[in-house]
């Protein structure tokens, strides 16, 4: 059948020998072939391993029935490569082996999976190109799925192809690659068709049988079979509106009916068995006293070949086969399965099998998914921890358990991010009857859910209704959840300006404590309710307690790095956030790193490393493309802000404004405003800066405030508009003036010298700025001392000034604000040479990052840990910078690019 598949695939083909070229020569690839049931996809991915002469072949496949199995797909692709394990990195060794159940320890997170994966095929490949084959990824368990897709998007110049095949319309897995396989065309179509029909057939009869088929090389082949030519003549029984995959499952049923009682057993069992072990198989069927025997009629109807191992022609056979099986039939092979899997090596398997294998309730079956549920957990398999307890709860007839692993299940799916699992499972868990810590779980879980899909007004509620039910019942879980409704309060910001008040004061009946959160839930209350000057004593307590949080608290960072900027504290910001990055990476926590890379970025912004705040930027924007998620624009945004490239920075900014107040985030708003007050400043449009930072400055959003109203000053005094710079200075000064860091005294220093046209405000700006270590705030501190200068007539001193501001925005990447500096030293009467072209613009972005990170030292393994890619492909780039700079080796690359 394979060779029929294949007829008319000529541009598939060459598409596939491509690839292989491309292996062979030392480049990777990831392809998606995608097709609807019965296209051809298999056949095409045997055609590319037979064609793979000289390339190591390795295949996995997702199953239907296994789809709840954590990790089970890459188990069987990783599983003959485990040889070269020991050449990873120690975390990421030890995160594989966890993941794939040969090693106990923490639950490993995604990213650090992947990096091992990555490692491993990398390898893998040193030794011989290696082809990585996947079919049905639709039916991919959730874990291998992530990781491979993660995987494939990082392959680069390793010699590994990882090749997937999954059914239409499934979107999985998206950002690669792709190869749409179509039907065949009317010609090829025919041919085929000719070769399954059993006779003559009116040619009209043959073309709406094309035409319906839409040229399906196994509708073609399967559909016709057993059926005699009248049948035939009226187009299978008359024109079908069915969808195409269930009419050739239907026929594959048809045929299996057709078979021997013991031959169906027997398809039935491997179907059944996803791994395909053709002794556990026969182990099992022996336990039915049925032998091999059996199996030679749906062998000889090419409906099974278990030759090596139990495969089907088609995952759609397999189907059939499953769903051919009555109920009594299913339990019975599930039992036997069950008996002859090993309770050592596969437990969770096994357990799987015994629970699809009782007719009803059984507490020994249920006690032994908690356990698997448990060891699911510990692999990072949340999806599968979920299944194991959804069927634990199916199994018990105790009320109360049965509530708790309803709950659980829940929990394990909101934390697998499989957020609509989760409402149906709270709602069969309030059919209760619950206990008062079980009902106010249930109301934390929907909560959180809610917040996390939209973090916007409605959230704050549920959360409160929440914390107030966990209040006496779980205190340290009242608190966070207290911290989170008030988070999600100041998100929504401007959007509702009564809503933060509210949730402040019903946050207030927290129950108290001294962990971080509770000291954060205590300090924002204050803020909100009592005013800045009476909050700085308990906001400055929970801002320093940053300093020293556990690992486990770092997920407060979102909130946590927010209140270190209200009270000026850049110490704490730098701190934590590089704590954060670093954490993150090591461990490689997915829910982490996306907000800690954001959150360093702006730290480096401050800091004037506008090309470190980039690669932080690129570096999280690979990581969303390398899981699938849609790319956030706000680490983009003040990028393209101070570098001033219109109409893009407009464009950005307009997109944030529209986001924002679709989702009805208020704080985002502040954001926005904030960026387009800066970027207007920076090109020296003054009016439309104005209106961009008076608008923004109307509410006082936490940690924003103040940046907006330093650039409404800014804007005012170039305007005119006296009466509302002063207003702005004093209001920022009610802040500046309580929490006395050399940041806030440099802030408040800049807003008198603009206001009160002050030299010696000037000079204390800078000053303060430069211990605060705030390149970017000092360079605009000497711009704005050079513009006063050059007003007030004194061009020498100002030209001083200016040639600093415009040296510092050149070095750092700000061209807007180069740009303003320039026309002003031009009106100064000087003349400013173009920047000449430095040898780091011959890089790449992924190239600069890998520089700068071997400047530093870091070994080709570190690098690519942090950047998620394999050494050989940071051992390749290195090459490419080394040719481009016309240097030999890592000792001079400090010397040429002046990091």
């Amino acid at each position: 059948m394979a060779e029929e598949m294949l007829r008319g695939r000529r541009r598939e083909r060459e598409e596939l020998d491509r690839l292989l070229r491309d292996v062979r020569s030392g480049r990777s690839r990831a392809l998606v072939l995608r097709g609807e049931a019965g296209v051809g996809k298999s056949a095409l991915l045997d055609h590319l391993a037979g064609q793979a002469e000289g390339v190591r072949v390795e295949r996995a496949a997702g199953v239907e029935l296994e789809s709840e199995i954590t990790y089970s797909a890459l188990q069987q692709l990783c599983a003959p490569l485990l040889a070269s394990v020991d050449r990873l990195p120690a975390p990421q060794r030890a995160a594989l082996m966890t993941a794939v159940g040969l090693a106990a320890g923490k639950p490993p997170e995604p990213l650090l999976v992947g990096l091992a994966v990555l490692g491993l095929f990398s390898e893998a490949a040193s030794q011989r190109p290696l082809l990585c084959i996947v079919d049905d990824v639709q039916w991919l368990d959730r874990m291998s799925e992530l990781i491979l897709t993660f995987v494939a998007r990082r392959l680069d110049a390793e010699s590994v192809a990882l090749v997937f095949a999954v059914r239409a319309p499934a979107t999985s897995p998206a950002g690669l690659p792709e190869m749409t396989v179509e039907g065949l065309a009317d010609a090829d179509a025919r041919v085929l068709l000719d070769s399954a029909l059993p006779g003559p057939v009116d040619s009209r009869v043959r073309d709406r049988i094309v035409a319906e088929t839409r040229g399906n090389p196994l509708a073609l082949l399967e559909l016709p079979r057993g059926l005699s030519a009248a049948e035939l003549a009226f187009g299978f029984g008359g024109l079908s509106a069915a969808p195409l995959a269930g009419r050739l499952e239907h026929s594959f049923q048809r045929r299996i009916a057709a078979l021997p009682a013991d031959t169906r057993k027997v398809l039935l069992a491997a179907a059944v068995e996803p791994v395909g072990d053709v002794h556990l198989l026969w182990r099992a069927l022996d336990l039915l006293g049925i032998g091999p025997e059996a199996a030679v009629p749906a062998e000889t109807a090419q409906l099974i070949d278990l030759s090596r191992r139990a495969r089907f022609p088609h995952p759609l056979v397999r189907s059939a086969a499953w769903r051919s099986g009555s109920a009594a039939d299913l339990r019975e092979v599930h039992r036997v399965l069950a008996e002859v899997t090993d309770p050592q090596t596969d437990p969770d398997r096994r357990a799987w099998h015994r629970a699809h294998a009782v007719a009803g309730p059984d507490e020994e079956v249920a006690d032994e998914l908690e356990r698997s549920a448990d060891r699911a957990r510990a692999r990072g398999g949340w999806s599968a921890a979920a299944a194991f307890l959804e069927r634990a709860a199916q199994l018990t007839l105790d009320p109360d358990r049965r509530v708790s692993l309803l709950l659980a299940a829940a929990r394990a799916h909101s934390d697998a991010g499989s957020f609509a699992q989760v409402p149906e499972l709270l709602g069969a868990a309030e059919m209760g009857p619950l206990q008062p810590l079980q009902r106010a779980r249930v109301e934390q879980v929907r909560a959180h859910v809610a917040f996390v899909l939209n973090p916007g007004r409605e959230s704050g509620p549920p959360l409160l209704e929440a914390a107030h039910q966990l209040r006496d019942l779980d205190p340290a879980a009242a608190r966070e959840t207290y911290l989170t409704a008030i988070g999600a309060a100041v998100h929504t910001g401007r959007a509702d300006p009564e809503l933060l008040p509210s949730v402040a004061r019903a946050a207030a009946q927290a129950p108290p404590g001294d962990d971080l959160a509770g000291l954060m839930l205590t300090g924002l209350t204050a803020w909100v309710l009592d005013g800045y000057e009476a909050a700085a004593p308990a906001m400055n307590r929970a801002v320093e307690a940053m300093t020293a949080m556990p690992d486990e608290d770092l997920r407060l960072i979102w909130l946590a790095a927010p209140m270190a900027y209200e009270m000026f504290r850049f110490d704490v910001l730098d701190q934590i956030t590089s704590r954060a990055v670093r954490v993150a990476r090591d461990t490689g926590a997915l829910s982490l790193l996306p907000n800690a890379l954001a959150l360093r970025a702006g730290v480096m912004h401050y800091l004037g490393r506008l090309d470190d705040s980039s690669s932080l930027v690129d570096e999280a924007e690979g990581l969303m493309r390398a899981t699938g998620s849609a790319l956030q624009l706000s680490g983009a945004v003040p990028l393209a802000a101070y570098r001033g490239r219109e109409p893009y920075a407009s464009q950005l900014v307009n997109a944030m404004f529209r986001e924002a107040s679709s989702r009805g985030e208020g704080w985002s708003l502040g954001i926005a405003g904030y960026f387009k007050a800066a970027l207007h400043n920076g090109l020296g449009d003054y009016p439309e800066a104005f209106e961009a930072a008076r608008e923004a400055a109307s509410y006082p959003d936490l940690a924003i405030y103040h940046w907006n109203l330093g650039e409404l000053v800014e804007a005012a005094t170039r305007t005119g508009a006296s009466t509302v710079a002063a207003d702005a200075r004093e209001r920022l000064s009610l802040r500046t003036s309580v929490t006395g860091t050399d940041w806030a005294r440099g802030v408040q220093a800049l807003a008198d010298a603009l206001v009160l046209a002050d030299e010696g405000r000037f000079r204390d700006s800078i000053a303060y700025f430069s211990s605060a270590g705030m390149g970017m705030q000092m360079a605009r501190a000497h711009l704005l001392f050079g513009e006063w200068l050059r007003r007030e007539a004194r061009r020498s001193e100002a030209r001083a000034q200016l040639r600093t501001a415009h040296d510092a925005f050149t070095r750092i990447g700000a061209e807007a604000f180069a740009g303003r500096a320039a026309r002003e030293l031009a009106a100064t009467g000087e003349t400013v040479r173009a920047k000449a072209p430095g040898t780091a613009e011959q890089l790449t972005s992924q190239e600069t990052q890998i520089a700068r990170l071997a400047v530093t030292g870091r070994t080709n393994p570190e690098i690519g840990a942090s950047l998620f890619l394999s050494p050989r492909t940071v051992e390749w780039h290195l090459r490419k910078i080394f040719t481009k700079l016309g240097i030999t080796s890592r000792r001079e690359l400090a010397a040429v690019l002046h990091f």
